[in-house]
């Protein structure tokens, strides 16, 4: 299977959900598999169809944690299968990276962007590995995958757009795993690929009335691995490895990676 069919495989065909994609199927340095219908990641849920949510019943969907602020979840609540946990665990008290206010307006009434928002990205990253509530929240968000032990039964963990509070929830996944920091940027750039239609159409419209917002709204709506690459020099500051942030910061003790694995590997 060539990359370009492993990624349309990954991500998910579904009428109103963007971004959706499963974790399963990455190899670790181990030699090891994550498990397909145990884990996936995507933007928000609010927008999903009924026919959407059948899928993600009939999936295995068991556990849907938020990362976004209670503000963005109050004013677009997910919607899910009935039967499926809802955890909130808010990442930031407002929503740092701006993608819930620009999708959650047209581009002509925008109130606020940031003038520079590949700087301002670069700060919110920065608050994901040194804010105590982002840490609380990835904190909480091991312990869900923890207690997610059933074979067959998934665990979504989303944001807004899903790609930067779920990026480094994907990436401090994937690393407690074992996975291989190639795999890891590579599935953190995928977001660019799944959304690419949403954010080409949020582009022209931006491009049409407010054409001097061009690139700090492609900055705030896309990633870059210089969002990421911020991310591990911040990690590697303040503990050196990601290994020992993970074990430190988000007190992930070495029993429990044993544990992730089990879960999570075959």
């Amino acid at each position: 299977m060539d990359n370009a069919t492993k990624q349309s495989h990954r991500i998910l065909d579904l009428e109103k959900g963007r971004n959706f994609r499963e974790l399963g199927g990455y190899k670790t340095t181990d030699g090891h598999t994550i498990k397909y219908h145990k884990v996936l990641r995507s933007a928000g849920l609010g927008d999903l169809t009924d026919k959407d949510i059948n899928f993600l019943s009939n999936y295995g969907l068991k556990t849907d944690i938020d990362f976004r602020s209670k503000d963005e979840a109050e004013k677009k609540p997910d919607r899910i299968p009935t039967g499926t946990k809802y955890l909130s665990l808010p990442v930031f008290k407002e929503d740092e990276t701006e993608a819930s206010k620009i999708q959650g307006t047209s581009i002509p009434d925008l109130d606020y962007v940031p003038i520079d928002g590949y700087n301002h990205m670069l700060d919110a990253y920065l608050d994901m590995i040194n804010g105590e509530q982002a840490k609380t929240a990835y904190q909480n968000f091991f312990g869900e995958l923890l207690g997610n032990e059933t074979n067959n039964e998934v665990l979504l963990f989303h944001c807004s757009a899903g790609k930067d509070r779920t990026g480094m929830g994907a990436f401090f996944l994937m690393s407690a795993l074992g996975v291989p920091m190639t795999t890891i940027k590579d599935d953190y750039l995928l977001t660019n690929k799944a959304s690419k239609s949403y954010i080409d159409n949020l582009l022209s419209e931006v491009l049409e009335h407010e054409p001097s917002l061009v690139d700090t709204i492609k900055a705030l709506m896309t990633v870059n691995i210089n969002y990421l690459n911020t991310a591990e020099k911040a990690i590697k500051e303040t503990s050196g490895s990601i290994d020992n942030y993970i074990k430190d910061e988000l007190k992930v003790s070495s029993s429990d990676i044993k544990d992730l694995k089990k879960i999570y590997l075959a």
